[in-house]
């Protein structure tokens, strides 16, 4: 397939971004790397903003399977109104992302009801990524206990918050912010949500004045910026990250936000997933993401495009835990068979299987020349994408050689072999298969 490159400043330069070489790869896309430009971001799908093509006939992906319901199965077809349930991604990240959150299914209507133009279509969007260069974010409310440190050891946070705001999340966490009663629970969540929400309903220039006196802090105290950090992160990391987000954001009310949220580090092949409603901000890196097929960002932070504080604020869970609870812990894909060559080599197909239905990844590693993967037909559709090495792709009668940046659709029921004719050679595969699996606003 032919894939569609998204520049933006956030992006990447040149050949530094992921996602600018592997949309090179496809010859039949025209495209030369330009080393100044930023590129940001590719996409695999149906999405109708920016469908991927078939290489030969130039024909969309939407168009094709509309055409043809068997691609996806008459089932995800009927149930997905004849658009693939997922959009598949590679993103590379050179400069902060919008803290942001997406909107679940109920909310997505509603927003894009009221406001097409900042909400482009009705669906919501749970979203997974997984690091495949080293990756820094910020995700998810932080355990209260590290929020109710900073507010006594931050005193531009305590001053943009309140004295008497932040007096009552102290009080109104003590003692059980790590109780597990579900009326405990309710009340600290409501007690996040009026921290944060006094936090975030600053006027700019309120929150530039005091971005100052933050940054000078984190410039001057290093290892004991912050009462020497957190349990999660060291004094000296936090002042560091202050200090770069500060000279990407000047005076943003973000520099505030990261110590309400996990700040998380991601080695290759980690992973996260983000339920609908779910606060969070990508920093660096090069990832694949894969979601609900949906553009829907409410924003608050790290941006110039349109920020909806009252929606964000409104909108969000307020579920809160270190990050460990957040990072997903791959298994073993059963649905496959590896040739000798691929089993002595140690290789492997791990798969991410989040708490949806419409989703879910499969790595594959095949070490080794010949080493081979054969996958079992699925009642779903997939997307296909190599990130490192060569080798082939088979699928029915037909072989199609597969390196870096390549991009191969497989239609339903239809049995897949990856073969190696490299040292490493690494894909990624989204795939759906209606399972009854539980709905992310189904999941605590």
């Amino acid at each position: 397939m032919q894939v569609p490159l998204i520049q933006l400043q956030c992006g990447k330069a040149g050949r530094e971004s992921a996602a600018a070489k592997f949309a090179a790869a496809t010859e039949s896309a025209k495209f030369s790397i330009e080393n100044e430009k930023p590129y940001a971001e590719l996409w695999m799908g149906t999405h109708p903003s920016l469908p991927s093509k078939d290489v030969e006939t130039q024909r969309s992906l939407l168009d094709l399977v509309q055409d043809n319901k068997a691609l996806m199965s008459t089932e995800i077809s009927r149930k997905y109104g004849e658009k693939l349930p997922f959009l598949f991604k590679v993103l590379s990240i050179r400069k902060a992302l919008s803290i942001q959150a997406h909107p679940n299914k109920k909310l997505a209507e509603q927003l894009h009801a009221k406001d097409p133009k900042n909400y482009p279509d009705d669906n919501h969007k749970p979203e997974m990524t997984i690091a495949i260069t080293q990756f820094d974010g910020l995700c998810g409310f932080r355990p209260l206990k590290e929020i109710s440190h900073f507010l006594a050891t931050v005193p531009s946070l305590r001053g943009l918050i309140g004295e008497e705001a932040a007096k009552q999340f102290e009080e109104g966490v003590g003692g059980r912010d790590t109780s597990s009663n579900a009326e405990d629970t309710q009340r600290n969540k409501k007690s996040l949500q009026a921290a944060f929400s006094a936090l975030m309903n600053n006027d700019k220039s309120t929150i530039a004045a005091a971005a100052k006196d933050l940054v000078a802090s984190a410039e001057k105290d290093g290892e004991d910026f912050a009462g020497g950090g957190g349990p999660s992160n060291g004094g000296k990391e936090l002042a560091d990250l202050v200090i770069r987000l500060n000279r990407q954001f000047e005076g943003d009310v973000g520099l505030f936000v990261l110590f309400f949220l996990n700040y998380v580090k991601l080695e290759v092949g980690e992973a996260m997933f983000l339920k609908a409603d779910d606060i969070h901000a990508y920093l660096s890196g090069d990832i694949i993401e894969c979601m609900a097929s949906s553009d829907n960002v409410v924003r608050a932070g790290f941006t110039p495009k349109f920020q909806d504080i009252p929606t964000l604020t409104s909108m969000l869970t307020y579920s809160y835990a270190p990050i460990s609870e957040q990072k997903m812990k791959p298994v073993d894909y059963p649905y496959v068979t590896l040739n000798r060559t691929a089993y002595s080599s140690s290789s492997s197909a791990i798969l991410y299987d989040p708490p949806i239905e419409e989703f879910s990844v499969v790595k594959t590693e095949l070490r080794g020349k010949d080493a081979k993967a054969t996958f079992e037909a699925i009642e779903g559709p997939s997307i296909i994408i190599c990130t490192a090495g060569s080798g082939q792709i088979s699928v029915g009668p037909k072989t199609q050689q597969m390196k870096a940046g390549n991009v191969f659709f497989v239609g339903a029921t239809a049995e897949c072999i990856l073969e190696s004719d490299s040292e490493c050679f690494t894909t990624f595969k989204a795939f759906c298969e209606l399972s009854g699996k539980e709905t992310a606003n189904g999941v605590h």
